[in-house]
């Protein structure tokens, strides 16, 4: 398991970090800024916040030896290693946490109940503290993530253009309107913009299939 070290998070250059969701700073030191990259430690961290799809906040991880000791940490503390992470469990249901963390090959767990955090690293295995109690209302059943975001979404799209041209084809027949009483010089227009109401209730039509089609798609597959 390579291990890189620098004497700051800053120095860490930006083609050795390929972990997405989180920064150096977050992985550094609190007290010194130094910071001690395990890559396999760092890898099982990304794989487990992909697993779980949401953010994963991050109280402690690499300590060095002089804070490690400021705050009372254990003398042969994880953290020490780089292979230890104190995760918040403010938007994480502790027993769906720990599953994921196991599953990804986390081995050692540390429960924090009073402090709102669970201690996760590489091994050995073993567990300490009281277990979180039981939340008074639970977390909601994890969904599959979308198959779309929303900027890529045919949804959006379809309805975006069905409501467009329909806006449009209203404001044309307004103007038609407005046109169709003013002087005999620009009356021959009046047959030009009944031509595009047409166009702009096509386009409509079309956008409004397309959204149809979208949802249809997406039952199909189970998603939202």
């Amino acid at each position: 398991m390579p291990t890189l070290t620098y004497p700051h998070w800053r120095d860490v250059p930006a083609q050795a970090w390929r972990w997405p969701n989180f920064s150096a700073a977050e992985i550094a030191c609190r007290g010194t800024g130094a910071i001690k990259i395990n890559t396999d430690a760092m890898d099982k961290l990304q794989a487990l916040r992909d697993r779980l799809g949401k953010p994963l906040i991050i109280r402690s991880a690499y300590r060095s030896p002089e804070h490690n000791r400021a705050v009372g940490g254990a003398p042969a503390s994880k953290h020490m290693q780089g292979t230890a992470f104190d995760i918040a469990m403010s938007n994480h249901d502790p027993v769906a946490f720990e599953t994921a963390a196991r599953a990804v090959g986390f081995l050692g767990f540390g429960y924090y109940p009073r402090s709102g955090f669970m201690h996760i690293d590489l091994g050995p295995a073993r567990s300490w503290g009281d277990p979180f109690p039981a939340r008074p209302v639970p977390f909601a059943l994890e969904l599959p993530p979308a198959r779309e975001v929303l900027s890529e979404s045919r949804t959006l799209r379809g309805g975006g253009a069905a409501g467009a041209a329909t806006v449009g084809a209203a404001g044309v027949e307004a103007v038609r309107g407005v046109l169709a009483e003013t002087q005999s010089t620009i009356q021959p227009l009046v047959p030009y913009l009944d031509t595009l109401r047409w166009v702009l209730i096509v386009i409509a039509l079309i956008g409004i299939a397309v959204t149809i089609y979208a949802r249809l798609d997406d039952w199909k597959r189970g998603q939202r």
